[in-house]
């Protein structure tokens, strides 16, 4: 393994173990076993490392739950995978919950900046797209717009449920409670209610 990888994999350590604002350049030396100086041959900044490192997390937990997913696929009931689905994603957060910790503290650093990097932005688009994909089999190229919704509707909705395992598991949604709340909130559209 290369200086650059033990770097990524150093800071992806501290990420989880101390969060984003705590973890120093010494630290990621320090956890990788290589000079300060690597970090500015290899990536120019710490903060770069840092969001490098968060961003294959991510990807790594984007690939676990791609696998999850695609074990709910032999459900063939659209409500009943729904909830296996939501199941699988909740269970999922709950086990790697320094990651998801992680990303909104992030995230909050985000918003003070007057736009977000272009690496966040393109960050959300593939997110969403996977959601779309993962849940509907939505192709992004083929159907750009409903891909963005459909994405969008999923993140949002991911979101909203890690946020609530993260403050208050215990009155947290659970994939059930999302089937529920999903068929009575279309019910209530569907009569215009």
């Amino acid at each position: 393994m290369g200086n650059r990888e033990k770097l990524l994999d150093g800071a992806l350590q501290c990420l989880l173990e101390k969060g984003y604002a705590a973890t120093t350049a010494r630290d990621i030396a320090g956890a990788a076993g290589v000079s300060l100086a690597a970090i500015n041959y290899h990536f120019r900044t710490t903060e770069a490392l840092l969001n490098e490192a968060l961003q294959r997390a991510l990807e790594q937990w984007g690939d676990e739950m791609e696998r999850a997913l695609r074990g709910s696929a032999d459900v063939q009931n659209p409500a009943e995978r729904f909830e296996a689905v939501w199941t699988s994603v909740i269970a999922s957060v709950t086990a790697n919950r320094s990651l998801w910790t992680t990303q909104f503290e992030v995230v909050t650093q985000l918003g003070r900046q007057s736009s977000p990097p272009a690496a966040w932005a393109e960050a959300q688009d593939q997110a969403q797209a996977g959601l779309a994909a993962l849940f509907h089999g939505i192709d992004p190229a083929a159907e750009p717009e409903l891909a963005r919704v459909i994405g969008g509707f999923y993140h949002a909705l991911l979101t909203g449920v890690v946020v609530q395992h993260l403050a208050v598991p215990e009155q947290a949604m659970s994939g059930r409670d999302l089937a529920f709340a999903l068929r009575a909130v279309s019910e209530r559209l569907g009569r215009g209610a």
